[in-house]
């Protein structure tokens, strides 16, 4: 049973990477579930996980464990494979000849790293969530920056990231982080100005962006085969060494609680986060009671927008939706859709 539940995770997850674009990564996970079907040397590994609260991450700890021998120089025959490392993909079949050869010798390595929770700090969300943003700034008041599930806190810094569209820019021109054609059909109507009152968030384990570790935990959970996203993920690296947003350890829905216990005036409070509501379980319901509770409160010279970049269905299929509440009115509106690592966004206002 548990190997039967090992595969499923594992080919729920290449499923996932074969639609959001890294074949590499799709190819092994489904060659692992199959060598996990049989008994091999990866059912070993992930059997004492197969009945994990979190299943869907079970194949995200499992490859970011390996990736970080690649990025660490310690699996040089598979590195050839990742891009991430300066390789190519070429030969898949080749790269599972050496992804396999990898776990079975450094099986000690890989189950410690298995204890983790997955770190990433996605960067391509910032662009997702920009029209949400810049809806805010509308106000006309500072934006008092409130992020759930921060990481490292890197998408607290969104608006030093540079975003182009339909003839429209926001952000600095030579930020290292740079997104092209985000809104390929509709776009916001407007690029109010951008003041930053606050940045501000929380996270269980948050990351040090500016230490070795921070890096390397950020990085290996990357997907190896997506070169952009290495690219916006060093950039963002890089503009986190001049300007650090606070990243507090703790638990959600006891941090916001206390940040929306009494309305801000003078600013725009934006309680944001992405793709986090999964792992929050049964605290997701108190969460959206704690920001609801808030918005109750809120005013015009103290308004609270609630924007999350989220998965929902759409008919039989999963979607991720850009979503925002605004309060004192209470509207809630779907904005736009797009992938779960950003752009293209289909901006729908």
């Amino acid at each position: 049973m548990a190997a039967e539940q090992i595969a499923r995770h594992l080919r729920t997850q290449a499923n996932w990477c074969q639609r959001l674009g890294s074949p590499l990564y799709a190819y092994l996970l489904e060659r692992a579930a199959a060598d996990a079907e049989s008994g091999g040397p990866i059912c070993h590994i992930l059997r004492p996980h197969a009945h994990t609260a979190d299943p869907n991450a079970l194949a995200l700890r499992f490859m970011g464990a390996v990736h970080r021998l690649v990025l660490t120089g310690r699996a040089p025959d598979l590195a050839r494979h990742y891009p991430s490392a300066g390789g190519s993909v070429g030969n898949m079949d080749a790269a599972w000849t050496d992804f396999y050869a990898t776990v079975a010798r450094e099986c000690d390595a890989i189950c410690p790293i298995l204890e983790r929770h997955v770190q990433t700090n996605e960067i391509g969300r910032s662009a997702s969530l920009l029209g949400g943003f810049l809806s805010a700034a509308e106000s006309g008041l500072p934006l008092r920056l409130l992020e759930v599930g921060s990481s490292a806190g890197l998408n607290l810094l969104w608006d030093l990231f540079r975003y182009e569209w339909n003839g429209a820019a926001f952000g600095p021109a030579d930020s290292p982080v740079r997104f092209v054609d985000i809104f390929p059909n509709a776009a916001p109507s407007g690029v109010p100005a951008v003041t930053i009152a606050e940045r501000r968030g929380c996270d269980v384990n948050p990351i040090d962006p500016a230490s070795e570790e921070g890096r390397l935990t950020l990085l290996c959970y990357v997907w190896p085969d997506q070169a952009q996203r290495f690219a916006r993920l060093r950039g963002a690296l890089d503009v986190a060494k001049t300007t650090r947003a606070s990243i507090d350890r703790a638990e959600a829905c006891e941090w916001l609680s206390e940040r929306l216990a009494t309305p801000t005036p003078g600013v725009a409070t934006v309680v944001f986060h992405s793709i986090v509501l999964q792992y929050l379980g049964e605290r997701a319901a108190r969460l959206r009671e704690i920001i609801e509770e808030a918005g109750q409160r809120a005013t015009a010279r103290a308004p609270l927008f609630w924007l999350r970049l989220e998965p929902e269905r759409q008919g039989n299929e999963s979607i991720f939706s850009v979503r925002m509440t605004t309060w004192p009115n209470g509207q809630d509106r779907r904005l736009a859709i797009s992938s779960p690592h950003g752009p293209p966004v289909d901006w729908e206002g």
